[in-house]
């Protein structure tokens, strides 16, 4: 019988208004992976939060018992000194301090009184290269996407004297080969001995590493599966934790797509600190109304940047290309002008540049366009309460009150704000660049229908997903992008995931040998 490393014996956890964990109890063998799942704002985070001594003792009532001994974490240095090492949904890095920096922020190498810089530097790269990351650790964190920060967090961990791993959605910014390469990594640690709890809401993820799954639901523990016992199937687990069965991962539509009327051609984009590179380059694409466009390719390949730097010049240098709008020549220098041009984009980045998290959902909801609920300048408070409480309840949006600060919310509670502040600005044109990172397959389902309504009523949506799945079942047609270029044009019923990636492959191929 495997021996228990962790009891969370009868946590309770209250917020103002809301119970998040209801006498939850928990056990973690030694050298398992013990997956959590549950909807958003099921209490998994905060379950982990309270475990890391982020909640501290005396905050919540219940024990917490680690290899025999009740522990009673008064911060996170404190769980972090037993080897508990937790890597949170949403980036904790210093964008102006390089890789290395940040690695070991808070665990220097050296002595005391000196920085040993070139241990520093040279352990940094040797933990990158376990997480498949290939820049060098003296990188500025700000240069690097928020795929390859997620890996940096990963390392990071690593460089910790870690038994028990916590990771909060790891994979849920890279896409398949990336989130594949960790899983296998999560495997290859149980090997060495190494305990940890994943959470996520990529199912077949879940089913691939965990063995035994814990399902909450409203602060409180289903079931816990066991893979030798139980079945690990989707539906299984979906059913335990919505309540209900899910039999259409993507709703149906039937496609009214009209005439083109949004086109990109020849843009290309300059990185902005790095001379000589392009992040665009000579891009080309067009969107029809009612029309769901995916663009799919791998992290890095210039999604985000391209999509940045249409909506107002958001991303890069020396922006050139021509964009038109109803077949008139047009310019979005600024945000403010892609706005008015009817534009929208949910940035992949919620917490860095989607939402303000001091500010409510009230204010939050309105921010994207205050003219909406304003006369002569002067907000009309009542309206804008209106508004957000309208967005509360079609997104389903698990909070106290409107009033709550955004950043009181789990992450998949800040996507659906984020989302219902760009919905609210009524677009004709929505970029939706990772929507569902970090959101419960219930939650997809209602973004997804959103979705449809959206094309449905004449307006078109620019889908940019890690998720192959997400791409092939919501789009009507499909570009492939790699290393800032438009390499393929699919249509909807023509693509499949290997078609995708043999683009990609022979896309690579390509390069490499023009290089040479």
């Amino acid at each position: 019988m495997a021996k228990k490393l962790l009891e969370m014996r009868h946590i309770t956890k209250t917020f103002p208004g809301v119970k998040a964990l209801d006498d939850v109890n928990l056990d973690v063998e030694e050298g398992e992976i013990h997956a959590l799942v549950g909807e958003n704002g099921a209490g998994k985070s905060t379950l982990m939060s309270v475990l890391s001594g982020i909640y501290p003792h005396g905050s919540y009532t219940g024990d917490i018992v680690y290899n025999g001994s009740v522990c009673k974490f008064q911060n996170i240095k404190d769980s972090e000194r037993l080897g508990i090492v937790i890597i949170h949904q949403e980036l904790a890095l210093v964008p102006l301090l390089t890789i290395g920096e940040n690695m070991f922020l808070g665990n220097e190498r050296g002595t005391k009184t000196r920085i040993d810089w070139a241990e520093t530097f040279n352990k940094a790269d040797e933990l990158l290269k376990l997480v498949g990351l290939k820049d060098s650790s003296r990188t500025l964190v700000k240069d690097i996407g928020v795929g390859k920060q997620q890996l940096v967090e990963i390392a990071k961990a690593l460089g910790k004297n870690v038994k028990l791993l916590i990771l909060d959605e790891p994979t849920a910014s890279l896409n398949d080969t990336e989130a594949k390469h960790l899983l296998d990594l999560l495997l290859e640690f149980k090997k060495q001995g190494m305990t940890s709890i994943l959470i996520s809401h990529k199912l077949n993820e879940v089913s691939y590493v965990a063995d035994r799954i814990t399902v909450i639901r409203d602060g409180t523990v289903i079931q816990t599966m066991d893979k030798e016992k139980d079945s690990f199937s989707e539906d299984t687990i979906i059913s335990a934790m919505v309540g209900r069965s899910l039999t259409d991962r993507f709703p149906k539509r039937t496609p009214k797509i009209g005439e083109v009327f949004f086109e990109v051609k020849d843009w290309c984009v300059d990185h902005p600190v790095f001379d000589g590179i392009k992040v665009c380059d000579h891009v080309n694409f067009n969107v029809r109304r009612g029309e769901v466009v995916g663009i799919s390719g791998l992290m890095g390949a210039g999604r985000t940047e391209l999509a940045m730097s249409i909506f107002g010049h958001s991303y890069g240098t020396n922006i050139r290309g021509t964009i038109k709008l109803n077949g008139k020549e047009v310019s979005f220098p600024t945000v403010g002008s892609a706005i008015q041009h009817g534009l929208a984009y949910v940035t992949e980045d919620r917490k860095g540049n989607g939402l303000i998290l001091s500010q409510s959902i009230c204010r939050n909801t309105s921010a994207a366009r205050p003219e909406k609920i304003s006369s002569r300048g002067i907000i009309d408070f009542e309206k804008e309460r209106e508004v957000a409480k309208h967005y509360v309840k079609e997104m389903h949006t698990k909070c106290a009150s409107i009033d709550e600060n955004v950043g009181n919310l789990s992450g998949g509670n800040m996507q659906k704000v984020l989302l219902g502040k760009w919905l609210f600005a009524d677009p004709d044109i929505l970029i939706l660049d990772e929507p569902t990172r970090g959101i419960d397959v219930g939650a997809k389902y209602e973004i997804y229908c959103i979705i449809n309504k959206m094309v449905s009523e004449g307006k078109a949506v620019i889908l940019i997903s890690s998720e192959m799945p997400e791409v092939l079942g919501m789009s009507d047609r499909i570009y492939v992008m790699n290393a800032g270029r438009m390499i393929a044009e699919l249509s909807g019923k023509e693509a499949s995931q290997e078609k995708i990636m043999s683009y990609i492959i022979n896309s690579d191929k390509g390069v490499k040998e023009a290089a040479v």
